[in-house]
């Protein structure tokens, strides 16, 4: 086991510092190494599947690859929702799965089951270890593959490498575990690409063909020099709440104002050059008008990579750092200051009805609830939106506080794994931690609690509207007799029971008086993390938004 046991050690060498553990007999030899090596840190999450999506949070914010470790069986198969976000979001996993020697696969063995690139194409690469591990050359081959494995996981695009480690008995070592001092460490130099003087020029030539050019920015991660470099461009910068990249002059409000018949024709607002960063928007809008009214040309900047044609449109692929792009576009001298003129203009005034609905809508929503802890969030935080609503909302809402960074698990758009990612999230940073999450989702990954680690820098904010309130906003569920059972699918669970067990500081309010009693000492300090369950009207809120869209 010598080998195996050293895998914890290379891990360290190459810089990791998480490992999520969870318990099971056949992983011992790989739990019991990380345990001993006492530079990288540990985590031990009983419930596989939030276990994979702490460890995807606390990767979001390292940009380290966070070791998982499990058993063999379906412990591995529970790691699979967490492994498609981190791979849809460019987010760096090392999986580390025990499994049956390869003889006993469909030997009705127990817990065994065919493991071997269990998550298909959902990872940047699978591998599997040797079974015996004793000869010289299967050390080697263990250390070059582990090499290999993190390496991969950390070139862009980052994201999830899966290793199936294969393990007869016995497990348990005797003694101490000592690592060897001669572990091979194979390095990736990093390098920064550059446009070749030949590619700039007609890079540049093109660009000066363009009057009305248009940058969309998707998720990203926070880069202050880079939102910088965007606030010096006469260019319309469109950007989601998930953009990270959000300043005093960016397009915000696309969403609502480009299905409005108070905004400019879209010919008038239709770009000729599209240049896009960043991986998914939100905004459904965004992307209707942008495949309706498809740009002459359409740049999208990636180091590497496969590329999505979102918009239909794509044209060009140019592989550099956005940071290195846009620092030579400010350089060059266009003239579109008439066309982000048109787009913010029209931007502007849909900030201030936003702003006055919010002002003089009587009824108490969530969207109301959103609005204001949005508003009131502390410099220098991290914001988690859950999917379904509160992000839409979020997103109609807008965020001005550029000090902010926006985390939402917008790879795969589901509703599993949201507060164990926040709670990832939490455990990686000093940074307070703000969730806003649906009572639903927050039902869904309970088990996040379940652990000895709670953090004290993470708030949680419940819309409970007891139901899935999205489907009685949309067109098609809301408009079906069976839509209240199986789509909002009616609950009467609050989420006081739940937090009594695991001993979270809770409050609940259910009306404007109340919820703002309870923000004045929401977001200090006092050792514990803290919940906020704000239960709402159901049938309200729908009316609410709809008012809201009808109005705007």
């Amino acid at each position: 086991m010598q080998a195996i046991y050293n895998i914890a050690q290379l891990c360290f060498l190459k810089g990791i510092k998480h490992a999520v553990l969870s318990p099971g007999s056949r992983c011992a030899p790989l739990t019991i190494s990380f345990a001993r090596q006492k530079d990288i840190k540990k985590f031990s999450i009983s419930d596989e599947r939030s276990a994979a999506f702490i460890g995807l949070g606390l990767s979001r914010i390292t940009q380290i690859p966070t070791v998982l470790i499990c058993t063999s069986g379906s412990a591995a198969y529970n790691y699979a929702p967490a492994v498609a976000e981190a791979f849809f979001q460019h987010i760096p996993l090392l999986i580390l799965s025990a499994d049956r020697p390869p003889e006993w696969i469909d030997q009705l063995d127990g817990q065994t089951i065919r493991q071997t690139e269990i998550y298909g194409n959902h990872v940047k690469g699978s591998f599997s270890l040797p079974v015996d591990s004793s000869h010289a050359d299967a050390v080697w081959h263990i250390e070059r593959i582990v090499n290999e494995a993190i390496n991969l996981s950390e070139q862009f695009p980052k994201g999830p490498v899966h290793i199936n480690i294969p393990l007869r008995e016995p497990f348990y070592p005797n003694g101490a575990i000592e690592f060897s001092t001669t572990i091979k460490k194979i390095e990736v130099i990093r390098t920064k690409a550059t446009l070749a003087e030949e590619s700039k020029k007609i890079v540049w030539n093109e660009l000066s063909n363009y009057t009305k050019i248009l940058v969309v920015v998707g998720q990203a991660i926070q880069n202050v020099e880079l939102t910088a470099l965007l606030n010096k461009l006469t260019i319309p910068i469109v950007t989601d709440i998930i953009s990270n990249h959000n300043f005093e002059g960016s397009i915000k409000n696309h969403d609502l104002f480009l299905t409005s018949s108070n905004k400019p024709s879209d010919e008038i607002l239709q770009p000729e050059l599209l240049i896009t960063f960043g991986n998914s928007i939100i905004s459904k809008n965004l992307k209707s008008f942008l495949r309706k009214n498809k740009p002459l040309a359409h740049w999208h900047i990636q180091e590497s990579g496969s590329v999505a044609d979102t918009f239909q449109s794509l044209t060009k692929v140019i592989p550099l750092t956005p940071s290195s792009f846009f620092a030579e576009l400010v350089k060059e001298k266009f003239d579109t200051a008439d066309y982000k003129k048109i787009w913010k203009n029209i931007d502007d005034l849909f900030f201030k009805k936003i702003d006055n609905f919010l002002k003089t809508e009587p009824r108490f929503s969530e969207f109301e609830v959103v609005a204001k802890l949005i508003n009131i969030l502390p410099d220098n935080s991290i914001l988690h939106l859950a999917n379904s609503m509160p992000v839409r909302y979020a997103n109609y809402i807008n965020l001005n506080n550029s000090t902010i960074e926006v985390i939402s698990n917008r790879g795969t758009s589901g509703i599993d794994g949201v507060l164990s990612t926040a709670y990832g999230t939490a455990l990686a940073t000093d940074k307070l931690v703000t969730v806003i999450t649906g009572d639903m989702t927050f039902l869904y990954d309970r088990n996040a609690f379940w652990n000895n680690y709670l953090p004290s820098n993470l708030r949680i904010i419940i819309l409970n509207n007891h139901g899935g309130g999205i489907f009685r906003m949309i067109d098609g569920p809301a408009s079906q007799p069976e839509g209240e059972e199986y789509f909002v699918t009616k609950q009467s669970l609050t989420a006081e029971n739940t937090l009594k067990d695991f001993d979270l500081e809770y409050s609940f309010v259910k009306n404007r008086n109340e919820f703002h009693k309870a923000l004045i000492t929401y977001f200090t300090s006092n050792g514990k993390s803290k919940v906020l369950e704000v239960e709402t009207d159901g049938f309200i809120n729908t009316e609410v938004w709809k008012t809201f869209k009808r109005e705007l």
